[in-house]
């Protein structure tokens, strides 16, 4: 069975495009780049949450098949959500611990008014 093409996505701005593009998310931009330092505990705990998120994910995929109950799917839709919630806050936890931690100390303040609007964008855009 041939595989389905995905989807294309095209990333705009919210700022710089008004109306129907209004809303849909910003490219990334540091693609490639690698965090400073990881807290090995908070990426087996985020390892272990993703996987548990991918069997929660496969079974919704059933639930949609099975013609379950609406509210059913939407409560566990829900709990995916909060899930990966957890994982955003660990990896802003390590975020904040490390990388912009170093950034902010390195003393160039070029660098360390780019990690504050970095941090801010990400709680803004991604952690509500």
């Amino acid at each position: 069975m041939a595989r389905a093409e995905s989807p294309r996505f095209h990333w705009h701005s919210r700022s710089s495009h008004a109306g129907k593009n209004a809303g849909v998310m910003a490219p990334p931009r540091h693609k490639g780049r690698k965090a400073a330092a990881v807290d090995s505990q908070i990426k087996n705990a985020n390892r272990h949450r993703l996987r548990r998120i991918e069997g929660q994910i496969r079974g919704l995929q059933r639930m949609v098949e099975e013609d379950r109950y609406c509210p059913e799917i939407i409560a566990q839709i829900a709990s995916v959500q909060e899930a990966l919630r957890s994982v955003a806050r660990g990896l802003m936890k390590n975020h904040l611990r490390h990388c912009a931690t170093q950034a902010l100390r390195k003393g160039n303040p070029r660098e360390a008014e780019a990690a504050y609007e970095e941090l801010l964008e990400l709680i803004y855009r991604h952690l509500r």
